[in-house]
């Protein structure tokens, strides 16, 4: 029987340092809020071990926007990590206004498990699969 992926959810309101020019959300704090949903996912779900012996690092983010988001909008950001290889998992990250359930984005970025004291590629064992399954 295959596990499920665990499913991390972060909500938050727009403000206005995360607005562009068109007073929309800057797609840069997209790419941000993908990046800090998934670190908040690992530190919650790593032992302490885990976490001093492993850091993550970003090779590829990959988003598709859908729709615009606003100032005082309430923004469900839900992640889980899909396929792993020896090194590399896909995390997904849905961007959803929290009210209406509208799809805004969805992110697939691929992270790299590293040795926090060498900073080298560190193979992913089953036991850290299993800390993003359910």
């Amino acid at each position: 029987m295959a596990l499920n992926p665990y499913i991390y959810e972060k909500k938050l309101i727009v403000q206005k340092q995360h607005l562009d020019k068109q007073d929309h959300v800057n797609n840069v704090q997209y790419v941000q809020w993908v990046q800090d949903v998934a670190e908040e996912h690992w530190k919650k779900r790593a032992t302490q071990e885990q976490l001093k012996k492993y850091i993550w690092v970003v090779v590829r983010h990959e988003i598709n926007y859908k729709k615009e988001a606003f100032l005082g909008d309430n923004i469900s950001l839900q992640t889980y990590v899909g396929k792993a290889t020896h090194v590399t998992s896909i995390r997904h990250v849905l961007i959803k206004n929290s009210d209406t359930d509208k799809l805004l984005a969805e992110a697939k970025t691929s992270w790299c498990l590293l040795d926090a004291s060498t900073k080298k590629p560190s193979k992913i064992s089953e036991e850290l699969k299993r800390v993003f399954l359910q």
